[in-house]
C-alpha cells in the first residue's frame, strides 16, 4: 500500500468520485491548484483546519503516482 492511500480515498457519493482527503470534501486537485497559486502549506493548514500536513504530502504523492501512470502522445 502506498504512504498516500491511507489518507486519500474515492467515492462516487462524494465529490462525484473526485479523489478526496479522507473524511473530508477537499479534493486533491484543489490542494494542487492551492499550491500552484502560491499557497504555502502553512496557509492552507491555516484556511483548511481539518487538513495535516500529511495529507498535503499524500496530494503531492498521489498526483506524482497519476502522473507517472498518465501517457502522453505526441501530435
Amino acid at each position: 500500500m502506498e504512504k498516500w492511500e491511507k489518507r486519500i480515498c474515492t467515492d462516487p457519493e462524494i465529490m462525484v468520485g473526485k479523489p478526496v482527503i479522507k473524511g473530508t470534501r477537499i479534493t486533491i486537485d484543489f490542494i494542487i491548484e492551492l499550491l500552484a497559486h502560491g499557497w504555502t502549506q502553512e496557509q492552507i493548514l491555516e484556511n483548511y483546519p481539518r487538513l495535516k500536513k500529511e495529507d498535503i504530502t499524500a496530494a503531492l504523492e498521489y498526483s506524482a503516482q497519476a502522473l507517472k501512470l498518465e501517457t502522453m502522445y505526441s501530435f
